[in-house]
């Protein structure tokens, strides 16, 4: 029955331990000084875009939005990519550009419809910036984001930055609270991976590239328009950073139902998007940062598998050691409860898309969004968002 014991805390700590560790390792370390050469005055000619997909409900904010945004005009180029909306998405930005000529805004029409990504690399080739950022059309700015966020790229070896989604309704279900708490604390482990080295999770309501290593967006086809982007960066040893600068808003759903869907679909991208991790680093193609990105596809890709081996024996030493169990309980849900329950969800929200994976299901297309109901005026104006 030791022995069982024994497995029973290994399993333990490969699970819910390396989660445990690195949060509190990089914790630790997003409180260090950042070792950039920045410039505050650094202010590329930047090309922003802003993919849509039957956005008629927030279009007009997020146009209106961009439109204060604090950064030299003649230095500023909007393009706007649509993939065949079905409602009123695509004239309401051609109304907004006819009453508003003295801002740079391109239309560029995807017929199409092959998805998020391959709109973006259509769009890419209408950019002239030397610096591209990508927006969700439901995500907004805070004016000076450009002039916070940009010095950062005066450092030779940053080639993205991406910032922190920040919830406009968080209060507003358990659903949004929850989600709330898990984006604070990965939020910690992206800064703490940032100031010693880099970051794999970008958002797409705020992320930067530097256009001489863009490529494409999502060139390893992961279904992942962020993250997947920055697989090709990273092997070209250029950095991808979070920086707090870079915070943006955005409603998230209230109901349980619709935040699992969320986050299935974009477990099932990032599955994909670490297993081409593994295979980069078995094959000797990423030359630094070894150790991050190991730890990474340890986490999503192994740590999901031993809590599968972890369930049986928990069962067995709570059957032969009820004490133990009451004991855990008493100690630990208090004080750990949430973020613990945070974790199950995670693994089996994992579990569901190694299975997506496994059977050939791919998320590259559109699907029409389901949160932009939520989003207000009132909302936006509060943060001085328009």
């Amino acid at each position: 029955m030791i022995g069982i014991v024994i497995i029973w805390l290994v399993l333990c700590f490969l699970s819910f331990g390396a989660w445990g560790l690195y949060f509190l390792l990089n914790r630790k370390k997003a409180s260090r000084p950042w070792r950039l050469s920045t410039d505050k005055n650094y202010t590329p000619k930047i090309s922003i875009l802003v993919p849509t997909y039957n956005e008629s409900n927030v279009i007009h904010f997020k146009l209106q939005n961009l439109k204060i945004m604090e950064y030299p005009k003649e230095l500023l180029q909007i393009v706007v990519v649509d993939s065949n909306s079905t409602d009123k998405t695509i004239s309401m930005v051609k109304d907004f550009v006819t009453q508003h000529p003295e801002i740079n805004i391109e239309v560029v029409e995807d017929t199409v419809g092959k998805g998020k990504s391959s709109a973006l690399n259509l769009a890419l080739g209408y950019c002239k910036g030397d610096v591209v950022i990508v927006s969700d059309a439901d995500c907004f700015w805070p004016r000076d984001i450009l002039l916070r966020t940009l010095p950062f790229f005066a450092d030779s070896s940053v080639g993205a930055i991406s910032g922190p989604k920040v919830l406009l309704n968080p209060g507003q279900s358990h659903a949004t609270k929850s989600e709330d708490t898990y984006l604070n604390s990965m939020n910690l482990i992206k800064l703490g991976e940032s100031k010693t080295g880099l970051t794999l999770l970008f958002e797409g309501g705020f992320s930067a590239y530097k256009k001489e290593v863009l490529e494409s967006f999502d060139p390893y086809n992961t279904g992942s328009d962020d993250c997947g982007t920055i697989v090709k960066l990273v092997e070209k040893n250029s950095r991808a950073l979070f920086v707090p600068e870079g915070r943006f808003y955005t409603t998230f759903p209230n109901s349980w139902k619709e935040r699992v869907s969320m986050k299935i679909r974009r477990a099932s991208q990032l599955v994909r998007v670490f297993w081409k991790y593994w295979t980069l680093l078995a094959e000797k193609r990423i030359k630094s940062n070894r150790l991050t990105i190991a730890f990474n596809v340890f986490i999503y890709l192994l740590s999901p598998v031993f809590f599968v081996l972890l369930l049986p024996f928990t069962a067995l030493v709570f059957i032969r050691f009820p004490y133990l169990a009451a004991l855990l309980l008493l100690l630990f849900v208090p004080k750990v409860g949430p973020i613990f329950l945070e974790v199950i969800q995670g693994f089996v929200v994992l579990l569901c898309a190694f299975l997506t994976v496994a059977l050939g299901k791919n998320f590259l297309r559109w699907q029409k969004p389901a949160d932009r109901h939520l989003l207000t005026e009132e909302m936006l104006s509060r943060r001085d968002l328009i």
